[in-house]
């Protein structure tokens, strides 16, 4: 699979404990702050649940 950039674009504030701790597993500490990761199973899982939060790019 290839790679995907993820960046949050929403804060974190008021939201779920669950998608805190989802954003946190991702990597996402902080608003406009981006992470590279493989595009797993795993991962897309964890991005679909914060999906509102972040936004996805492919890296070719």
């Amino acid at each position: 699979m290839g790679k995907i950039k993820i960046k949050q674009v929403k804060s974190q504030i008021g939201r779920v404990g669950s998608q805190k701790k989802t954003l946190a597993a991702l990597g996402l500490r902080k608003m406009n702050q981006v992470v590279e990761h493989e595009a797993s199973a795993s991962i897309l899982g964890m991005v679909n649940k914060v999906n509102h939060l972040v936004s996805v790019e492919e890296i070719k």
